[in-house]
């Protein structure tokens, strides 16, 4: 496997365009365009929250019964969540829309959104936004990149990722952008991800591999614990890469699920970082636990906590709350027989065992926390399981973003 330059553009026959619509920002761009010359196989994961937005119902809707996908319209901003009636039908207006000037059916054009919630789209500037994406997307990674930007919201860098792989004696590519900030504890899901990738596919095990990746992947993020209305998570495969399409499970497939990881782990460490207000990305790495699940758990414990974010945000060795949020995760385990570290690329020292604190140095401790990238790496000395997760320290900033975030 080999990275390359670009995003949703790398794969052969895909194209992009971001363009400045005005649905909230000005002087930026706000909508983005992915499209594939041919159909493509789609899947899809989407929020598990009970409230789920207009997008989210069209695009479960269109991936399940659709007999091929070609495009997907995104736009930031307003998140045509809990918008009714109006918000299903906007979705089909962009559509049909975007249908008729790619010549494609509506039944192929995916739509997302993200912004606030409860306001309504404009429609006038959604539909003049399309027209503009349309005339401008091109196969470029630059046009991958407008893309990239033209979905953040809160967020402060953009995120894409491309690699190449051989499948069947073929060179396979597969190429993903996200966008993602704050309201972000997937389950099942991201906040909004597109993957495009020009593998031969069947249907059936293009969703397999997604379903099954996102558990270690996009579902070992959080920032803040809000489970977006809006969650999706889509990837297209149109098989312009010429390998003989892949039926079954085996070495082909593994191939595949090998890079789609390496894609979904890459851009979700990004989203995890790249919290609101966030000055470090913060790691749990849980290793010699009694089952992959409890790993999971205990992970996800650690880097929802709260007063652990916090902790990290000061440089502080605070090992109590790590064990706190470890104690309280519901898995079993011995905190008499747990060992925890704190590593970064600053070094490594050990914090807590054998029950009690260990005897380090609260300077070496404070320097290595003062990393941007910060690992608590956990022995609990159960059995093989491991698992991470990442999140991200918590700052004053956060509250700020999000004290006045409608305005």
């Amino acid at each position: 496997m080999k990275q390359i330059p670009g995003g949703v553009t790398a794969a052969k026959g895909f194209e992009a365009a971001g363009v400045e619509a005005a649905i909230k920002y000005k002087n930026r761009k706000d909508m983005a365009l992915v499209a594939s010359t041919v159909p493509c196989k789609a899947a899809g994961t989407f929020t598990t929250n009970v409230v789920k937005a207009a997008p989210v119902l069209w695009d479960k809707a269109i991936v399940e019964n659709s007999d091929f996908v070609q495009a997907v319209v995104v736009n930031s901003g307003v998140a045509n969540a809990c918008t009714g009636k109006q918000g299903i039908d906007c979705c089909e207006t962009e559509a049909k829309c975007a249908g008729e000037l790619l010549g494609i059916p509506a039944e192929a054009v995916l739509v997302a959104s993200t912004g606030v919630i409860g306001m309504q789209l404009p429609v006038d500037r959604i539909t003049a936004g399309i027209k503009k994406l349309v005339e401008a997307k091109a196969d470029t990674l630059e046009a991958g990149l407008d893309a990239a930007k033209a979905i953040m919201t809160t967020d402060t860098i953009h995120k894409e990722i491309a690699v190449e792989v051989e499948i069947g004696g073929k060179t396979v590519t597969l190429g993903g952008m996200c966008k993602g900030s704050g309201m972000i504890h997937p389950n099942m899901c991201t906040m909004l991800g597109f993957i495009t990738t020009d593998v031969n596919i069947s249907k059936e095990l293009l969703q397999k591999a997604l379903s099954a990746d996102v558990v270690d992947s996009f579902n070992m993020i959080s920032v803040d614990g809000d489970t977006s209305t809006n969650d999706t998570l889509l990837i297209l495969a149109n098989g312009l890469a010429g390998n003989a399409e892949i039926t079954e499970e085996g070495a082909d497939y593994d191939t595949f699920c090998e890079a789609l990881h390496f894609i979904t782990t890459y851009l979700a460490k990004k989203m995890a970082g790249d919290g609101e207000g966030a000055t470090a990305l913060f790691e749990c790495k849980i290793v010699g636990a009694a089952s992959k699940e409890d790993a999971r758990i205990l992970a996800k414990s650690v880097i929802c906590s709260s007063l652990t974010k916090a902790a990290i945000f000061g440089h502080d060795a605070n090992w109590g709350r790590i064990l706190c949020a470890l104690g309280y995760s519901g898995a079993k385990f011995d905190p008499e027989n747990v060992d925890l570290y704190f590593q970064s690329e600053s070094g490594r020292i050990h914090i807590f065992g054998n029950g009690v604190a260990c005897d380090y140095s609260e300077e070496e401790a404070t320097r290595i926390l003062s990393d941007p990238e910060v690992t608590a790496f956990v022995d609990m000395h159960m059995g093989d399981a491991e698992a991470v997760a990442w999140g991200c320290d918590l700052s004053y900033d956060y509250v700020k973003i999000n004290a006045d975030y409608r305005s």
